[in-house]
């Protein structure tokens, strides 16, 4: 087991101070294009130093205290600074050497994306996501407001999915916040869907929107007399999108209706041409599921749960672009039924599927997949977390498996125990992994960030989270939960956000913790 000296972080704890000396970051070298690290959504790092035969020498080097304790920001890394969302508070410009901070653009929403980076003629512009309120661009070198993007065809859009920029378009995900608003059992549901949108990256301008549900929504009856029913809705796209900058083709995956009727696209992958948004193809693989979040107190037999109430197994997680050693390229994507399908990203034909744990609501898979082109793997973080009274047949599997990119086969697996017996300490893995060279970095539930083999699956490394961290700037820093968008590696840093208390019981935490492998002359 590897452990870090508290010490060590109280020294760099002490050679940092709050702003730093030169407020401007630069932008020759920028780490990531997006949520997947690349346009096809690897979540591959080929810019990395570590390996299996060094991560054993992986240390703190420095913790920042966000505002949120349950932060839900990817970093943007570059030469010489970190970018990180700090929700209530805004965007954050911090040294990448000792944490302090370059410049913050004050922001009150909930940033719920990565930061993206993009060239617009002599500006440097990033771009993140407030979950409510829309997209946002800002200078860079400066943090100062550019331009603010929604989308207008839909009167309660969620901007929950990492956008993806290609050339000069920004291509943005949208949900609907009815799935939560659902709860309310005088809210009449649902009317809206979910979509895909495009807007111009110079000025946010917007130049397609395609929403899942072509139909509009009408009555369908009502509760309590006087509250109506409404549908087709749902069908929300909560993840980033894959691009393929060959044909111009967008690819994402779409989650559960809201209300009865249901329609071909929730549950479904949809192909899309990137310059129109015009569908080339699209499939779904679960029919008739309909569910909101009242259906989570099942025992109240609550109006706003649809009747027959589905599995609610979403794509949630974005879709990922793969080439094999064959030289084939597949489409993969992972869902919260704890599936992974392969299928031809040319006409959406299935190439494979396979059923890696029970899934639920909460997953299967949840947040994301990574890749490994070179070892021919792919790898699927399963939860199988049960939340509430919401049924979850079957035997929960949770932990990571490594299937094979030609055929599905699995190729590896590791599983735990969990550190205690309460719901806060599930184990097992919803965030997004990362995979680099021959290692795959994940963060469970139960707060552990853990690196493993990846030729073998065996854990060559793990940092207990659940404490307390000095950090650079004086704000207390606690640790918990691993889980949404998950590490980030650059050269020889690991880069990540404990704690997320957003789904269920799991241990919130406000800690951004930056690793660094030791030097060889330590």
């Amino acid at each position: 087991m590897t452990r870090t000296l508290i010490a060590a972080v109280c020294l760099q704890a002490s050679l940092a101070t709050a702003l730093c000396e030169n407020s401007t970051p630069h932008f020759d070298d920028v780490y990531s294009e997006g949520w997947g690290i690349d346009l096809h959504n690897t979540r591959y790092q080929p810019r990395s130093t570590l390996n299996a035969k060094n991560v054993e020498g992986l240390q703190l080097k420095w913790a920042y205290g966000l505002s949120n304790n349950s932060p839900r920001s990817y970093p943007l890394v570059t030469k010489d600074t970190i970018f990180i969302g700090d929700s209530g508070r805004g965007i954050v410009a911090l040294d990448r050497e000792n944490g302090c901070e370059r410049w913050v653009f004050e922001h009150d929403g909930y940033i719920s994306s990565a930061i993206l980076y993009a060239k617009v003629d002599a500006q440097n512009f990033l771009i993140f996501n407030d979950r409510i309120k829309g997209v946002y661009a800002i200078d860079g070198a400066t943090g100062k407001f550019v331009w603010h993007a929604e989308v207008t065809a839909e009167p309660l859009p969620w901007y929950s999915g990492t956008p993806l920029i290609a050339g000069n378009r920004i291509y943005v995900p949208v949900a609907s916040q009815e799935v939560g608003l659902a709860l309310n059992p005088l809210y009449g549901c649902c009317t809206t869907s979910g979509g895909m949108a495009a807007f111009d990256l110079s000025t946010g301008r917007k130049l397609w929107y395609h929403p899942t549900i072509d139909e509009p929504a009408r009555q369908t009856g009502s509760h309590w007399f006087f509250v109506q029913e409404y549908g087709p809705s749902g069908a929300p796209v909560w993840g980033a999108p894959a691009y393929d900058r060959e044909t111009d083709r967008l690819f994402y995956g779409t989650g559960q209706n809201y209300t009865h009727p249901t329609t071909a696209t929730s549950d479904a992958l949809f192909a899309v041409h990137g310059e129109t948004g015009e569908p080339i193809w699209q499939r779904q693989f679960t029919e008739n599921d309909a569910y909101t979040a009242a259906c989570n107190w099942m025992a109240l037999n609550h109006p706003n749960c649809p009747k027959p109430v589905g599995p609610d197994a979403d794509f949630g997680a974005p879709t990922m672009l793969v080439h094999t050693k064959a030289g084939k390229r597949f489409l993969i994507a992972g869902q919260k039924s704890a599936e992974i399908h392969a299928v031809n990203p040319h006409t959406g034909e299935v190439i494979w599927t396979r059923r890696i744990g029970r899934g639920g609501i909460i997953g299967g898979v949840h947040w994301g997949l990574a890749a490994s082109e070179k070892l021919g793997l792919v790898f699927a973080p399963v939860s199988d977390k049960a939340i509430l009274d919401f049924p979850a047949p079957g035997v929960a599997a949770p932990g990571l498996y490594a299937l094979d990119i030609e055929t599905g086969a699995l190729r590896w697996h590791y599983t735990r125990e969990s550190r205690c017996a309460e719901e806060s300490c599930e184990y097992g893995l919803s965030a997004a992994p990362l995979a680099t060279n021959d290692v795959v970095i994940t963060g469970s539930m139960d707060g552990y960030l853990e690196i493993y083999d990846a030729n073998d699956g065996q854990r060559i490394w793990h940092f207990d989270a659940w404490q307390s961290f000095p950090t650079v700037n004086d704000t207390e820093a606690i640790g918990g939960a691993f889980d949404a968008h998950g590490p980030m590696v650059a050269d020889d840093l690991v880069i990540v956000s404990a704690g997320y208390g957003y789904v269920g019981a799991q241990r919130s935490g406000n800690a951004f913790l930056v690793f660094q492998l030791r030097s060889s002359d330590e």
